[in-house]
């Protein structure tokens, strides 16, 4: 079912990029040009705008068809979960502010919160004569 989906998908992209280049704009794209042709004038910019919408609608029908099914199988979960610093155990129960609370205790009271920034180096010494 997905592999159909995702080759309608591309087919509706391509299609829909097709179209938008088609269509006449100020600046000038595909579409730009004039004399005459198959469409032109009104009967042209109706007939590109109806179709923008149409593959427009369905390439968000697909999209959203898409990520329906790539979740149907997955399992819901916290993203705070299973993250901890090293070497700390994970706070229990509260709040997110209640657990950054606790992981700050948990923290020797003289540790710097950041690490701390390297000296800078020595000046050279001045060349000996």
């Amino acid at each position: 079912m997905q592999t159909i989906i995702i080759a309608i998908h591309l087919i509706v992209v391509v299609g829909l990029v097709i179209v938008v280049l088609l269509q006449r704009s100020e600046g000038g794209a595909l579409g730009v040009g004039g004399g005459g042709g198959f469409m032109t004038g009104r009967g042209q910019a109706n007939a590109l705008t109806r179709a923008t919408a149409i593959l427009a609608a369905i390439f968000f029908c697909t999209s959203l068809g898409l990520t329906v099914i790539a979740n149907m199988g997955r399992q819901q979960k916290s993203i705070f979960e299973g993250v901890t610093p090293a070497g700390q155990t994970a706070p229990t129960g509260g709040s997110v502010l209640d657990q950054l609370k606790q992981i700050e205790e948990q923290r020797s009271p003289g540790a710097p919160i950041a690490p701390a920034t390297p000296a800078p180096p020595a000046a050279p010494e001045p060349p000996r004569q």
